[in-house]
């Protein structure tokens, strides 16, 4: 029996959903999902057949849930997702479509997801046992406590953050966001029984903040940018809440931004050396600058 169109769309729609949720870390049962999607349990366990053709999926041999490899958990975009999902119901449709086909797609398409330019990607293998105690936390929103820096840290989870080629656990103290290096976290323990409600105000900021650099004051940030790469500036937000004030007829910008830690700046601004100026904090400049007359001088 041919497949129609709304077939297809109700198959792909699945998939995305499926990979979405495996993509923040959850485990899932082929009889959950059945439910959910009121579908048979061999049209998921099919699903499942699909997807671990292209991606590493992981069968817990006691409970038979399916999770992500954690080395990818967080890694895929929604844009990537909902390719992936119409890609995959092609075979399908199509029968005579070689699927090796969908696989060199996707092989290609993970180049692009997984490309790390500038940075590389931390091996998240090595805290695997951490990621599905934060991933269980998070979504039963039970407190947990670790070690960190040698001190006994009690927090509220809220979510795992993969920053600049790390992964990061966003959780809270008395109401105010932190970030936790997960390759620095030691001696996890969950607490089953000790509940926490979300803060709508650690929400928001979770969605609307920029990086990981949680509990501190915002700032504005005043800085000039040179005609030779005020393009790029133009082009796409190369700082947090980046907005341009002026351009001038020689295509100089006056730009401002808000930021939390000077990481979110220095770094930058040392990268468009000499092309950007900080204009005010003076501070920031007057550190920028004392930091590469230290770096010019002659080794010991």
């Amino acid at each position: 029996m041919k497949r129609t169109a709304s077939t297809h769309e109700r198959l792909a729609e699945r998939l995305a959903n499926i990979l979405t949720k495996l993509n923040i870390g959850y485990q899932l049962e082929v009889t959950d999902l059945a439910h959910e999607f009121q579908v048979s349990k061999r049209t998921i366990e099919r699903d499942f057949d699909r997807l671990n053709s292209y991606l590493p999926l992981i069968q817990d041999e006691m409970t038979k849930k399916y999770s992500l490899d954690p080395a990818y958990l967080g890694r895929f975009k929604l844009q990537d997702i909902q390719n992936f999902a119409q890609l995959s119901g092609i075979g399908e449709l199509y029968p005579s479509l070689d699927m090796s086909f969908l696989r060199s797609l996707l092989d290609e398409r993970a180049n692009q997801v997984f490309s790390a330019k500038g940075y590389y990607y931390e091996n998240a293998q090595q805290f695997a046992e951490h990621f599905q105690v934060f991933t269980d936390a998070i979504h039963k929103r039970q407190k947990i406590s670790f070690i960190y820096n040698d001190r006994l840290r009690h927090v509220d989870p809220y979510r795992l953050i993969h920053h600049q080629g790390s992964w990061y656990l966003a959780a809270a103290i008395e109401d105010e966001l932190r970030a936790y290096r997960l390759s620095k976290i030691d001696q996890v323990m969950l607490h089953e029984l000790d509940v926490f409600d979300h803060h709508p105000e650690i929400l928001v900021q979770l969605e609307t903040d920029e990086g990981i650099w949680f509990g501190k004051h915002k700032q504005m940030v005043q800085l000039s940018v040179r005609p030779e790469v005020a393009l790029y500036f133009k082009q796409r937000h190369l700082l947090p809440e980046q907005h341009i004030e002026m351009e001038d007829a020689s295509g100089a910008l006056l730009i401002h931004c808000k930021i939390r830690h000077e990481m979110q700046l220095l770094p930058l601004v040392r990268y468009w050396i000499p092309y950007v100026k900080i204009i005010e904090p003076v501070h920031f400049q007057q550190k920028l600058e004392q930091d590469l007359q230290y770096y010019l001088l002659p080794a010991v």
